[in-house]
């Protein structure tokens, strides 16, 4: 039940950070245009390394290592504070490099960068990963609500026009400090005081760099295409795949919110020794996170086209195709979602985890190098959908030796029938439809109800699992 309230927590997280978007997406896109778009895009995708380099793969390590102590006080209070004294000890060198840097460059953004350093000091605070370890979700949500809802009525206020550059920045900037700050207050009666000289920081630092690795990896395939394209490209197009790519990851984001969930799940299963149970959690966990982004790939390929420049603005046009070449990325950053974060990383396979995305970077920056230079804007998307279909290839490859893969795989055409079938319908009707808040509500609920019923008739493995879920909370 609590594993199951916790999706929820998260699930509904996810979705708020979704909707955030889409009040404050169409009014930013329009304000700010897609050149000032591009600049932010571009700049934000350098501090991201930073302030990576500063958590230092604490936020999967912390989760994990908090899951593995929970159940001992005196210990997960020593554990605490060790990593979250690592985090802020590299987050604050970090820091002075990245200004370093910036005040010794001769870029006409020098300004935005130095705004940007925000999310570093945000990050070296953020102490999300204990809640996550404790599997207390609800603290976080409660959390990101009521900063994103602040945050949402500042943009309107403070945001007014295209010279607003600067504001838009300081102030996600500033939300993001808020938010992790908030979360400091709720420790009092979570963990122990612990005395200065009997904490070893350090100690956490091989464990935490083996899973900084493949999350910088990670990062590199996720914002190179954006530095690649802001040098190789124009700002305005860079602007345009910024936006495909946001509305992507955020559909993207209420899927892989299980896994999220289901980390210090599992860590907490391997500590114990249930292996039996980690590999029927996970043929669960394969099969869910399928059932959810078949229809949420379909279904934003269906209406892309005439979506994009309805929520964006008409200079946004492009987007919408942008869009459908990334839609298949839903579907395997979900599968490896499952392998990578639900299994590979919880088991303490992690070296095969890093291999795996650090393939995928490499091929990445490869696809981008070449296809940038031979279909622009349109190559980094299509790089993009080939580096996540590697990763989940190969991180099926390493997990065949301890599951049976085929069994991942058994109810797979029935979610691609299904899929296949409401694209097809939606896409026609997206077509006949003007674009607006009420056709693409009639749209998605056509979507659904094909969709759902189809998998009624092919009694697909979702159904049952939905059942006995409600069948417990009965």
């Amino acid at each position: 039940m609590r594993l199951i309230k916790n999706y929820l927590y998260n699930a509904g997280n996810q979705i708020l950070l979704l909707l955030v978007p889409l009040i404050t997406v169409p009014y930013v896109s329009r304000v700010l245009g897609p050149h000032n778009s591009g600049i932010n895009a571009y700049t934000n995708s350098w501090v991201t390394f930073f302030y990576l380099v500063g958590q230092m793969g604490v936020m999967m390590y912390g989760n994990r290592e908090i899951a593995y102590t929970r159940d001992n006080l005196a210990l997960r209070s020593k554990t605490f504070w060790e990593i979250a004294l690592l985090q802020i000890i590299m987050s604050s060198l970090s820091l002075l490099v990245y200004v370093v840097a910036i005040l010794a460059t001769s870029s006409p953004y020098k300004l935005y960068f130095l705004y940007q350093s925000l999310w570093i000091i945000a990050y070296g605070l953020d102490i999300s990963w204990y809640f996550m370890g404790i599997e207390d979700f609800k603290k976080t949500v409660v959390r990101n609500s009521v900063v994103k809802i602040i945050s949402v009525a500042l943009i309107f206020i403070i945001v007014r026009g295209n010279h607003d550059l600067s504001k838009y920045i300081l102030l996600l900037g500033f939300a993001q400090l808020a938010g992790s700050l908030t979360l400091w207050p709720y420790l009092k009666d979570s963990i122990n005081r612990v005395k200065l000289s009997k904490l070893n920081p350090f100690s956490h630092f091989k464990g935490s760099l083996l899973l900084f690795i493949p999350t910088i990896t990670t990062q590199i395939y996720m914002v190179i295409n954006r530095i690649m394209l802001g040098r190789m490209s124009t700002q305005s197009l860079l602007g345009q795949f910024d936006y495909a790519d946001k509305i992507i990851k955020l559909v993207l984001a209420i899927v892989t919110a299980a896994s999220t969930v289901m980390l210090p799940h599992m860590a907490n299963k391997f500590a114990s020794g249930d292996l039996k149970g980690i590999r029927n959690s996970l043929y669960n966990s394969f099969d869910f996170v399928t059932a959810f982004s078949m229809p949420l790939m379909f279904g934003i390929m269906a209406i892309a086209s005439s979506f994009a420049p309805w929520f964006l603005g008409i200079y946004y046009a492009h987007t919408g195709y942008l869009m459908f070449l990334e839609a298949p990325m839903i579907l395997f950053i979900a599968w490896s979602s499952v392998t990578g974060n639900q299994y590979l990383m919880p088991v303490k396979r992690a070296h095969e985890y890093t291999l795996s995305v650090t393939i995928g970077a490499v091929i990445n920056i490869l696809a981008n190098y070449i296809l940038i230079k031979l279909l622009n804007v349109s190559g980094a998307a299509i790089a993009s959908v080939i580096s996540e279909f590697a990763i989940a290839g190969i991180q099926l490859w390493m997990v065949r030796k301890s599951i049976v893969i085929s069994k991942l795989f058994d109810s797979f055409w029935k979610y691609m029938l299904s899929g296949v079938v409401m694209f097809t319908v939606v896409f026609n009707v997206n077509t006949r439809m003007t674009m607006n808040i009420f056709s693409l509500v009639i749209q998605m609920i056509i979507g659904m109800l094909i969709y759902i019923g189809l998998l009624f008739l092919l009694r697909a493995p979702i159904i049952k699992q939905a059942y006995t879920i409600l069948k417990n909370n009965n």
